[in-house]
């Protein structure tokens, strides 16, 4: 009898579906899923992240190449001017294609006149190229402070139609249909947040490297007005 009960529970056990080999499924987030549940506000925070990766790596690729600084250069024109070759001047200051090589070809197109003249020629091209250098970072900082503004308009027109359709339930509201509603609300909160960040970040980096090419192109202006008021020896 027992060798007849043992067989049957073994029957039994062996009859059972196998639940050790079934791991409990996990949903989880992906970047994709959250951007669809944002709605139709994501449109422009995509559009707007997009913009703001270009604008970042066409400006840093454009201030790489008008960074470069020639340490000989300043000796040179220097020369050039002193013996009275200004057109090996100008044609110097058209090779180096630099902001500041182009403040001190218009300098040199002045030379004859006063030197307040002179100095607010230059002046006017140094403010034309920074102007140059700043294309485009008026979009990033609006980016940085208008991206986490749409994120937080998306998160209150979604807490909006969340009770909405919690009062449109009525007896059959549960806290499901809030909770999915908030989760969908929140999502655009994230994505303007991390527009903004990235873009404010992008700004700041940029601002510093314009700073750096502003400040080398001041020191070469006031070296080339220094250089003008020096007697030719």
């Amino acid at each position: 009898m027992r060798f007849l009960n043992i067989t049957t529970v073994a029957d039994t056990l062996s009859s059972m579906p196998e639940f050790s080999n079934v791991a409990p499924q996990e949903s989880g987030l992906s970047f994709w899923s959250l951007a669809l549940t944002g709605g139709w506000l994501m449109i422009p925070l995509v559009l707007l992240s997009i913009l703001s990766i270009y604008i970042f790596v066409e400006r840093m690729t454009y201030i790489h190449n008008v960074a470069k600084e020639d340490t000989d250069f300043m000796n040179k024109i220097k020369d050039y001017i002193h013996n009275g070759q200004i057109d090996s001047a100008l044609s110097l200051c058209r090779k180096s294609k630099t902001p500041y090589s182009n403040m001190i070809e218009k300098g040199i197109t002045r030379l004859g006149r006063p030197m307040s003249d002179v100095l607010v020629a230059v002046e006017n091209v140094g403010n034309l190229e920074v102007a140059k250098l700043e294309k485009g970072f008026s979009l990033l900082a609006t980016t940085a402070a208008g991206a986490p503004m749409i994120g937080f308009l998306g998160t209150v027109t979604g807490m909006v139609r969340a009770f909405y359709d919690m009062a449109n339930a009525g007896n059959n509201a549960d806290i499901t249909l809030l909770s999915a509603g908030i989760y969908q609300a929140l999502t655009t909160t994230v994505a303007g947040l991390i527009v903004g960040i990235l873009a404010m970040f992008a700004y700041n980096i940029l601002i510093s490297r314009v700073d750096s090419i502003v400040n080398t192109m001041e020191s070469k202006s006031m070296e080339f007005m220094d250089m003008l008021n020096e007697p030719i020896k």
